[in-house]
């Protein structure tokens, strides 16, 4: 088998694999990098054009974040036979985010914030729908190639990172001599809010891991029921001065998480019911869906609705959006990370300067984005500069920041339980960060010195043995 990673390997942006079986080409996630523009953000389809013996039969998507599936219309230009999977439940996802991206790439060429193309157009993502393959958990579905030699068949299993995330087990061949590889994509073990943990086979002879967080050791040694007491005592204090808490959120999953965590603390009477709740933009219509899968999909409460969350839309008029942020209130707005011009970072550059308010960070802050930006300077003291937004210039750090562990991965020792439960004599790291990666490797070999552990360069194949 070879394994040859088409998007940056050292990040968490543009995931993209490429498996070749025996005939069979595969594509694990078709993503871009958000921080880059146009044909930048791209995996390197170039990859596989420009190899004789490379080509694309079917392609999983494995859940609706854009670094794992935004590059979804280009796919499909790319490889127009291709057949794409999924669950249900993202597909209902795609169908919503791809268009919004391609009104979002077109409003900023027209705006001037960018000088690339967009990378699809709403005319050609609207018949897509049509074609994406939908299959139940843990139901077999054939993805051999029109010129593989070996039969394989693909199962999804659920992920437990956010709505419809699944990870993929591929069977290669048949009865005792069969061959197991699994692909954990993104991937959290224990119950959020709304999900429930991940529910993954028990063996794989090849085992394609997340790293995200192994390079985050006060992740592994943190619970969340005490970064629930942390958080829930710091809402209190923020709303108990009149001031406004501010929680960015990633759109796809930590916003629906964290409702159900605002709406959970007011009906046990730990924040006042009357507090206003404010939401806007796309992260509603994703509650929606939440809401319309609750039945057909892994929940931890199927009664709950993200709707049934008393929530307000933040104003878009100057005059009303002034009266919304005055306290006591709370803002889940995106993005998760801050990035300008996104809502988080307007009302975070509102808010930042009065002591009377809050920025509290609920997921993953990467190096050198606003949100890290903003926790660095305040862990030098008040009063201390940010730079939210260059166009807007330095601002003084007085309001309360403070990050809390609710991520939706699972920490490093989780991802190492994972390699002692499903024993690999294969691992290949994916979806980290350098020292990240390291660490990973390291201790996977303590934990087995007989497992080959791979850290795969973007274009370099890897060759396994099945």
């Amino acid at each position: 088998m070879e394994f040859v990673a088409l998007g940056d390997t050292d990040d968490i942006a543009a995931s993209c694999h490429y498996l070749g079986i025996n005939g069979t080409g595969l594509l694990l996630d078709a993503g871009v990098d958000p921080r880059k523009e146009g044909k930048e953000s791209l995996p390197n389809f170039d990859l596989v054009h420009n190899a004789a013996d490379r080509f694309v039969d079917h392609a999983f998507v494995t859940h609706a974040h854009h670094d794992h599936m935004g590059a979804v219309p280009v796919l499909y230009r790319e490889f127009p036979h291709i057949m794409t999977h999924m669950t249900d439940a993202t597909r209902r996802l795609l169908e919503f985010l791809l268009p919004a991206s391609a009104r979002l790439q077109r409003r900023r060429v027209r705006e001037g914030s960018t000088q690339a193309d967009p990378l699809f157009t709403e005319d050609e993502v609207d018949p897509l729908g049509h074609l994406y393959l939908t299959h139940d958990l843990q139901k077999p579905f054939k993805v051999t190639g029109l010129k593989g030699n070996t039969e394989i068949t693909a199962r999804f299993y659920t992920a437990g990172h956010i709505l419809g995330g699944v990870g993929v087990e591929l069977t290669i061949g048949d009865g005792d001599d069969a061959k197991r590889v699994f692909y954990t994509s993104d991937t959290k073990l224990t119950a959020q809010s709304i999900l429930p943990g991940a529910n993954y086979p028990d063996t794989a002879d090849v085992l394609i891991l997340e790293s995200t967080a192994g390079n985050d050791p006060e992740a592994a040694e943190t619970s969340r029921p005490e970064e629930l007491e942390k958080f829930t005592a710091t809402l209190q204090e923020t709303l108990e001065r009149g001031g406004t808490a501010l929680i960015p959120v990633f759109v796809m999953g930590r916003a629906q998480e964290t409702l159900a965590v605002i709406d959970r603390l007011k009906h046990e009477g730990k924040i006042d019911d009357d507090v206003p709740v404010y939401t806007a933009g796309s992260m509603r219509a994703i509650a929606d869906l939440y809401d319309q899968t609750r039945t057909s999909t892994p929940r931890v409460d199927s009664d709950f609705r993200v709707f049934g969350v008393d929530q307000k839309r933040l104003p878009r008029s100057e005059k009303r959006k002034a009266k919304a942020l005055e306290g006591p209130a709370i803002h889940v707005l995106s993005s998760g990370m801050m990035f300008e011009p996104t809502l988080s970072n307007l009302i975070g550059r509102r808010l930042v300067e009065d002591e009377k308010n809050a920025i509290l960070m609920v997921g993953y802050s990467k190096e050198g984005s606003p949100a890290a930006r903003l926790l660095e300077a305040a862990e030098q003291g008040n009063g201390t500069e940010v730079v939210l937004n260059p166009d807007h210039g330095p601002q003084s750090v007085r309001c309360t920041v403070d990050d809390f562990r609710f991520s939706g991965h699972s920490n490093r020792d989780e991802l190492l339980e994972v390699v002692k439960r499903m024993a690999p004599r294969e691992v290949i790291l994916v979806h980290g960060e350098p020292d990240a990666r390291a660490w990973m490797a390291e201790h996977i070999t303590q934990i087995d010195d007989t497992i080959t552990v791979h850290q795969p360069e973007g274009g370099v194949p890897v060759e396994l043995d099945l």
